[in-house]
């Protein structure tokens, strides 16, 4: 694990403490660094939130198949698996568990790495305890609004959205997304016919604590299409030039 300190020093006046909504949500924290992860459960748990621990990527991935998590909390320097492979092989399984990377890189090429193994959000080290708590609190929100504000099923033309087990297809053929797709589709076809603006998506769908180039909208745009709209089917995420995009079936894909 780099040696970059983990923590800012707290701000004046720090934020107020507030129970997650919703109840006791699981946590799982996985960090080689074993005074960090002290502080942070000693924090999270005095937050009402329920946490274990796991020191490497195996021990890790072990707790991730025996028990159900609300969210991860996941180092990605660690010795043995790292925090990437192991988002990679959580994947490979498990759509739905929500993970926060947390990690000293803060190049715009480790977020998209970060992003595209498999995590949900990211936050550079040393970061404040204020916005890890925020971030934590927003990540458990949209995971509730994924599944319980709105139809388990959605339909567009010819694709199949089902919220409650992330599965998608498209003409009767199962398609695997990662769960920022999921999540990005599932808002698209939520709102389908409505043009929905570049920053709006964001905030939705990646948090208002999103802090980033608004260019990994269309990076993951690029991706469901790819994998959505196949030659001989009708396109299904339409591009509106200077605002945003809208779920709408349009012409057929050549």
């Amino acid at each position: 694990m780099a040696a970059t300190p983990a923590l800012l020093p707290p701000s004046a006046s720090p934020l107020p403490k507030s129970q997650p909504a919703g109840g006791a949500s699981r946590l799982l924290i996985v960090d080689d660094d074993s005074n960090l992860r002290l502080f942070l459960r000693q924090e999270l748990e005095q937050e009402g939130y329920v946490c274990e621990e796991a020191a490497n990527g195996q021990q890790a991935f072990s707790q991730l198949r025996s028990h159900s998590w609300d969210l991860v909390l996941l180092d990605w320097s660690m010795p043995g698996i790292t925090g990437t492979e192991l988002c990679r092989r959580l994947r490979q399984g498990d759509a739905a568990t929500p993970v926060l990377m947390l990690t000293a890189r803060d190049e715009v090429c480790d977020r998209v790495e970060a992003l595209d193994s498999g995590a949900d959000d990211y936050l550079t080290k040393p970061f404040s305890l204020d916005e890890l708590l925020a971030r934590v609190r927003a990540r458990l929100r949209r995971s509730e609004l994924v599944n319980q504000d709105s139809p388990a099923l959605l339909s567009l033309a010819d694709l199949e959205i089902n919220a409650d087990s992330h599965e998608v297809s498209r003409a009767g053929v199962m398609i695997k997304l990662s769960l920022r797709e999921f999540e990005l589709l599932h808002y698209l076809v939520k709102n389908s016919g409505k043009v929905l603006a570049r920053q709006q998506i964001l905030r939705e769908v990646w948090g208002a604590t999103f802090v980033g180039d608004d260019n990994l909208l269309d990076v993951y745009v690029g991706y469901l299409r790819r994998k959505l709209e196949t030659p001989g089917l009708p396109t299904l995420i339409q591009t509106v030039r200077g605002v945003g995009f809208m779920a709408k079936q349009g012409s057929i894909k050549n």
